[in-house]
């Protein structure tokens, strides 16, 4: 239907809105002022039900003439007569726009004026940082929680010093406006139980609180990590912010640090 040019659709509610105005105006002639007379004579059914004349109240009448004066003092004022725009030339569009500019003038210099703050600044304005943290509780709460402590094995605690893709002003910026999608390749098709199990227990071990595992286990763990992870995680294990790669030696397990759950993630 997007191929119908506008003025039909003007033409019809025109059309429709006549039609419908007539239909009211014949209706209450009809009824209210119709010349015929009752007959003299009415049927009884039953003995005691007689059929006659019963015409409906009369405030039936003036609420129906409320209801078309205010419909015909709307049309006057208000677009909804096809293309006729009204008196008052009114419209959503206008209306719109008039309080986006309302908006503005009211908004742009405060805004200009904490774009041009520093963050420390920002930091020490306490108007500011409640207001932060208002949009923190609508915006980002249900994900990362209202102390924003993460949730396990969803979403990371911001409360920490591992930032997964930055901890700078820069790189969270962009990660609040533009979001991050982490990836891992799924090594199950590539290690074996045997290789998975000793890359387990190498990264297990580079946790400084770590019961070490035997030597000939780690040194096999370590050479398959060299081999298929530390591209991503780096040879130190350290991780890579550019590409979300975490750090497996701070202890910090956003899915889980036990030997099931490193598996699972392997």
């Amino acid at each position: 239907m997007a191929h119908i040019p506008s003025n039909f659709w003007h033409g019809w509610i025109v059309l429709i809105t006549l039609v419908s105005l007539a239909a009211v105006i014949w209706l209450v002639l009809s009824v209210y002022f119709s010349s015929e007379s009752p007959k003299e004579e009415e049927p009884v059914w039953d003995d005691t039900l007689e059929e006659g004349p019963n015409p409906p109240p009369l405030w039936w009448f003036w609420l129906i003439l409320g209801s078309t004066v205010f419909s015909l003092i709307y049309l006057m004022l208000y677009p909804g007569f096809g293309s006729y725009t009204g008196l008052l030339n009114w419209s959503q569009g206008s209306q719109a726009d008039s309080r986006r500019a309302e908006y503005e003038a009211r908004f742009s210099g405060p805004r200009e004026h904490i774009a041009a703050m520093s963050l420390v600044e920002i930091q020490h304005d306490i108007d500011l940082m409640a207001a932060a943290e208002r949009i923190y509780q609508r915006e980002c709460s249900a994900c990362h929680g209202p102390e924003a402590r993460g949730q396990v094995s969803q979403f990371p605690s911001l409360m920490d010093v591992d930032w997964q893709w930055g901890g700078s002003p820069q790189a969270i910026e962009q990660t609040i406006r533009y979001g991050r999608i982490a990836f891992m390749q799924p090594w199950a098709g590539v290690l074996s139980e045997a290789q998975t199990g000793n890359v387990v227990a190498y990264v297990q071990s580079l946790q400084s609180d770590s019961n070490a595992a035997p030597s000939a286990t780690l040194t096999a763990g370590q050479a398959v990590f060299n081999q298929y992870c530390a591209v991503c995680h780096g040879a130190d294990a350290t991780g890579n912010q550019l590409l979300g790669a975490p750090d497996l030696t701070n202890g910090i397990w956003l899915y889980g640090g036990d030997t099931a759950s490193l598996t699972r993630t392997i």
